[in-house]
């Protein structure tokens, strides 16, 4: 009976994980004030989430065919399939991602100008102090991480913001490449499309990419201020007048294989009430790194009774 309470537990523990607590997580707003704190939340929950469905399979084979080497034999296979899904979406994304990166280096290097902006505390020069100015009629900014890093501005960026404000834009770029949010947007993204189109959460996908935004946007109001950082996403945010305004939606990398300084309009408003909201109690961000880790144990502690 053990054994049958445990799949049970799999069971239901994926589905709640796959298909409820994403939905769930992303309308919880308080998230945002604390965001490195939730994309750990965030990881452990996908993570755990996969981790369950694989072992449910098999743990109900061993279970209730003991004496089926057959049954077994097919659980094992969909674990095995289901796990060879999540492996080739990784590879598939990661490899396009990669590719359009380089081209994007290839292209932003031939057509930009390289001009060199020292960080407003930093004493001395580093290669990612370089950045790659193109020409173009709205101001937009974004990084392209991986092997030799970029930072791109346009030239109506450069025009349209004060010292001070591109300062701010270059440190948000910054913390983007030095943290290498690429990768933790990777990972969701091969989560997000291991699981089945039709139970997708895209709402889940658009937070974790909002929560990595409010993540640079903190470290670039810890070194330019934030009401500074708020005048150039505002700034930023505006389009040229000739021009039409780009949807709202947030930055999908593998779309540009970009990070970019802003998004739609209404991600911007999000991450200004962000930005001017009160800091959370520490007790928040504790809990949910004790929530975080205990998910992670969840696997492990339904298997002990297995033992």
């Amino acid at each position: 009976m053990t054994g049958a309470l445990v799949t049970a537990a799999l069971i239901t523990g994926a589905l709640l994980l796959v298909l409820v607590v994403p939905h769930a997580l992303a309308r919880q707003e308080q998230l945002r004030t604390v965001p490195a704190q939730a994309l750990l939340l965030w990881q452990s929950v996908s993570l755990t989430g996969v981790a369950l469905a694989l072992l449910a399979a098999p743990v109900a084979a061993a279970t209730f065919g003991t004496d089926r080497p057959g049954l077994l034999a097919a659980a094992l296979l969909v674990s095995g399939l289901m796990l060879a899904r999540v492996l080739w979406s990784g590879h598939r994304i990661g490899i396009d991602l990669r590719r359009r990166r380089a081209r994007q280096r290839e292209l932003v290097d031939l057509v930009g100008e390289r001009i060199k902006h020292r960080r407003p505390r930093q004493h001395r020069p580093h290669p990612r102090d370089a950045v790659t100015v193109i020409a173009h009629a709205n101001p937009t900014a974004y990084c392209l991480p991986g092997r030799g890093d970029r930072i791109v501005l346009s030239q109506a960026a450069v025009d349209r913001l004060a010292p001070e404000e591109l300062g701010a834009v270059l440190a948000h770029e910054h913390a983007h490449l030095l943290h290498r949010h690429d990768l933790l947007l990777e990972l969701f993204t091969v989560l997000h499309e291991t699981v089945p189109q039709r139970i997708r959460s895209q709402a889940a996908l658009q937070e974790v990419h909002l929560l990595t935004e409010v993540l640079a946007d903190r470290r670039a109001a810890q070194e330019a201020g934030h009401t500074v950082l708020a005048r150039a996403l505002v700034a930023m945010a505006t389009p040229a007048p000739t021009t039409t305004p780009s949807p709202d939606a947030s930055p999908d990398p593998r779309l540009d294989g970009a990070l970019r300084a802003t998004g739609g309009h209404a991600q911007v408003k999000v991450r200004l009430r962000v930005l001017a909201a009160e800091p959370a109690p520490r007790w928040f961000a504790t809990s949910l790194v004790a929530a975080a880790g205990t998910l992670l144990l969840v696997p492990v502690l339904l298997l002990l009774p297995l033992i």
